[in-house]
């Protein structure tokens, strides 16, 4: 069990887990989950984790196939620029290792933006908090878990 998945029961949210085994040389861990699992990529969402001029950190959460805008994700956070927090600093405060990075049971709760792509979908795909671990989820109840706000970024 993972602090991610631990929430989801505690919070009696409706979820599934998936998972395969993670290739230990494969950098593109979202891509590897939409291969290996055999999902559509638009439904696969990547976690990311930002920082922004005050050094205050956000999360984002994006569909695998895409970049992140980063002047449409300060414009949506309020904020003036942004930029990838250093992987230190991302692994000490969400508790997770780069490529596992979940969105839900971070150490350290995170203002959160979920591209809102999201919405077009009843089950979306993120990180369950482990490489070669995804949960199923509406994003409905992955935004009000978070209490994360669809943007456009």
């Amino acid at each position: 069990m993972t602090p991610a998945i631990n929430l989801l029961k505690k919070k009696g949210i409706s979820f599934d887990v998936l998972s395969y085994q993670h290739e230990p040389s494969q950098q593109q861990f979202g891509l590897e989950a939409v291969e290996k699992l055999n999902l559509p990529a638009e439904q696969v969402f990547k976690t990311l984790v930002f920082e922004d001029t005050e050094h205050q950190l956000l999360v984002a959460i994006v569909p695998v196939s895409q970049q992140v805008n980063l002047k449409m994700l300060a414009k949506a956070a309020c904020v003036k620029k942004v930029q990838m927090a250093p992987q230190q600093k991302v692994e000490n405060t969400t508790g997770y290792i780069l490529g596992g990075v979940s969105p839900l049971g971070q150490k350290k709760r995170l203002v959160t933006y979920v591209h809102e792509s999201a919405q077009e979908f009843d089950v979306m795909y993120v990180s369950a908090g482990k490489r070669g671990l995804e949960i199923a989820l509406s994003p409905q109840d992955l935004c009000s878990l978070l209490n994360a706000k669809f943007a456009n970024f």
